[in-house]
């Protein structure tokens, strides 16, 4: 496997340097943070991900301040037991996008969320206490115990959430492709997202860096060359 020394070099020289590829690397939550972070703000990012998945992302965003009056502030002990009828009535509700089986997912992740919340204190903690090592079992819970949270949209609430993890995006499995991992063009396999995991512990290993900042840096190694302006108005799903 190529060294990621090669990668990032390969990238600074892409974005004009050193210091003009730190500044388009994405924050890190810290474990407090993450600890510090409410589980109505997680159920309110899990919906977001979920409504967001094959549907225009700026369209979630406009609405969003009505999907957080119709989902009463995403509290999970008010939602939880809220009656059928409450579901069934947000299906008519112009506030937010009407799909069916996402506005039930918001129901049964309440009370996923409220479920990891006894036992670790707060799903919060619970994510401040996973290991970046193992992502590979975080997506893994997510997408049995949650719903709709599975593949991309997993990744995709963890980078949202400010956990430190990789995202198989197209750039990145690229990357990882040119580097000699042997993986599909679309990493969809448990086989192929293992050995993403056990790569990006290496390089993690040798850097010494987040796994977000090796994601996104893999990604600007390669692929479409992004000034920094197009980088900062594009989402975090990039890397």
């Amino acid at each position: 496997m190529t060294s990621f020394k090669v990668i990032r070099a390969r990238a600074e020289k892409r974005k004009g340097g050193a210091k003009a590829l730190e500044k388009v690397l994405p924050q890190v939550a810290t474990a407090k943070a993450l600890a510090r972070l409410g589980d109505d703000r997680v159920l309110a990012e899990m919906t977001k991900r979920v409504f967001c998945a094959g549907f225009a992302w700026s369209v979630i965003e406009a609405k969003w301040p009505g999907f957080e009056e119709a989902f009463l502030g995403f509290q999970p002990a008010k939602l939880a037991f809220k009656p059928d009828e409450f579901w069934e009535e947000l299906t008519s509700d112009a506030r937010i996008v009407r799909n069916g089986a996402k506005i039930m997912s918001v129901r049964d992740n309440s009370r996923f969320v409220q479920e990891i919340a006894r036992q670790h204190g707060s799903f919060g903690k619970f994510l401040a206490a996973w290991p970046s090592a193992d992502e590979v079992g975080l997506l893994d819970l997510l997408a049995k115990r949650g719903s709709r949270l599975g593949g991309n949209t997993g990744q995709m609430l963890l980078r949202f959430l400010g956990w430190d993890g990789f995202v198989t995006s197209r750039d990145v499995v690229a990357c990882l492709r040119d580097a000699g991992l042997g993986i599909a063009e679309e990493v969809k396999s448990k086989r192929d997202l293992a050995r993403v995991q056990v790569q990006f512990n290496a390089w993690a290993k040798e850097t010494g860096l987040p796994y977000t900042h090796i994601s996104r840096i893999c990604a600007m190694s390669i692929g479409e060359n992004y000034t920094p302006e197009e980088i900062s108005a594009r989402t975090r799903s990039d890397a």
